[in-house]
């Protein structure tokens, strides 16, 4: 080894580190994967604690018991997703209809522009149906195993409720047992960097949050001035999909423009697009540079590198979870670069 040139040696170095690197994440994916059903409660509980975590920690400062004001938050959380999860499906049962029916009638309109092109797209809306009914018999010869699958999913679920009234409550003690199992004289080091990450997963989950919001409830009241079917229910889309930075907002914003499209006709799609594409703009230019900034900034390349691994990785699942975990890695590499030059300075 020494008979090589010391850039060499260098070079090599590095890329012992990297294929180490790589292969301790490979195996720890792998595991994350065959405890999904374990690591993605908790996944989800840190999420929701990170967001959470400020309205627990008033109601302690104005006196409420820890268990008392864990409980209630959780009590709200559980509100709040159902009364959204209602919202969603009577708006989809109020307007469903009405939207087969426009997309009926715009694939009537198509097949008079385009012959048999938009013949089939009639055809296909006709017997839309029919192909529920056919996906029904097969969905229906599946029953154990989608049986297995939902209940699964709300075992996750409750678990994950759980899991964040326990990281409420117990959040004070969190400290003391990291740094009970800290090797050596590395507490100062391991807190640091899970304060820091923790911070960064906080931020992440408080601006998206409030940008969704915004979203949802500027795009709403858009499609309800132009009489667009639906518009609570693709409001409720949209404030979902921002969760997913970028793509999450191009899906959400083209369904709603697709709905004006078929219900509405082309003009009212142009002004829905236009709605959309102002919403954008103003997340993009003032509502991004003045919340993310002053809690974690990521390059959009990376954003959208970390949306397309947690997607290979574990689904839909992944991509909402990918941007967070990739700013609580951020956040760790930035501790660790922090205290690096300190010490580089100090010698």
């Amino acid at each position: 080894m020494h008979l090589l040139p010391l850039p060499a040696r260098r070079f090599a170095a590095w890329c012992a580190v990297v294929l180490l690197a790589s292969g301790v994440g490979y195996v720890g994916i792998r595991l994350c994967a065959e405890l999904r059903t374990a690591v993605t409660p908790v996944l989800l509980a840190l999420l929701g604690t990170a967001l959470l975590r400020p309205l627990h920690r008033r109601m302690v400062a104005a006196g409420v018991p820890r268990s008392l004001s864990a409980g209630i938050t959780c009590v709200a959380v559980v509100a709040v997703v159902g009364g959204a999860v209602y919202i969603v499906v009577a708006a989809l049962i109020d307007s469903g209809n009405q939207i087969v029916a426009a997309l009926r009638s715009a694939a009537r309109s198509i097949a008079d522009h385009f012959g048999a092109a938009g013949t089939s797209l009639d055809d296909l809306a006709a017997n839309a149906k029919e192909l529920l009914t056919k996906f029904g018999g097969t969905a229906a010869s599946n029953v154990i195993s989608g049986v297995s699958v939902v209940g699964e999913t709300i075992a996750m679920a409750v678990l994950a409720l759980l899991l964040v009234f326990f990281f409420l409550r117990d959040s004070y003690r969190a400290v003391g047992i990291l740094r009970s199992v800290a090797p050596g004289g590395s507490a100062d080091t391991l807190e640091a960097m899970a304060r820091r990450a923790f911070r960064a997963v906080e931020g992440f989950m408080r601006g998206t949050t409030f940008i969704a919001f915004i979203d949802a409830v500027c795009i709403t009241v858009g499609l309800l001035v132009l009489d667009v079917p639906g518009a609570v229910g693709l409001g409720a889309l949209v404030f979902v999909g921002a969760y997913i930075p970028y793509l999450g907002a191009f899906l959400s914003g083209a369904v709603a423009v697709l709905v004006a499209l078929a219900d509405r006709g082309f003009v009212i799609a142009l002004w829905a697009l236009g709605v959309v594409l102002a919403v954008q703009v103003l997340e993009g230019h003032v509502l991004q540079p003045m919340i993310q900034s002053r809690t974690v900034q990521m390059h959009p390349a990376v954003v959208m590198v970390a949306i397309t691994a947690g997607a290979s990785v574990a689904g839909v699942l992944g991509m909402l979870l990918a941007v967070p975990v990739t700013a609580a890695g951020f956040g760790i590499l930035h501790e660790l670069r922090t205290r690096y030059e300190a010490v580089a300075d100090g010698s």
